[in-house]
């Protein structure tokens, strides 16, 4: 959580909650465990995953290929075929989405989960 001012300021209106020393920056290892924090604190929260038509990025485990051609890929609500990249993972409130894109198939779930795990090089 970023902290205008000193720690002392910030506790006298709110709290400050962290794992980590103040001055330590956000980075790819403690993403996992901010995320956790702030999901906690909240009672909806959403990751949200870019989806893009850029399919040379399919190839990157990190990103999950949506190919319409198929029926989990045709189930999914998309357009055209795309890729579900989790390189860059935003958490946000529940009520904040504008849009559902679509929805996937518990086959295409457990292999976004596997990109989920690339991206923050779990095992």
């Amino acid at each position: 959580m970023e902290t205008p001012g000193h720690p002392e300021r910030a506790t006298s209106s709110g709290a400050i909650l962290t794992q980590f020393p103040f001055n330590r920056p956000a980075d790819k290892q403690t993403f996992p465990i901010r995320n956790r924090i702030v999901a906690g604190m909240t009672l909806g929260t959403v990751v949200v995953a870019e989806v893009t038509k850029n399919l040379t990025m399919a190839s990157d485990p990190a990103c999950l290929s949506i190919d319409m051609n198929t029926p989990d890929g045709s189930a999914t609500g998309l357009v055209r075929d795309s890729v579900v990249s989790c390189l860059v993972l935003v958490t946000v409130y529940a009520d904040a989405v504008d849009q559902v894109l679509g929805t996937l198939s518990p086959t295409l779930k457990r292999k976004l989960d596997d990109c989920l795990k690339a991206a923050l090089g779990l095992p």
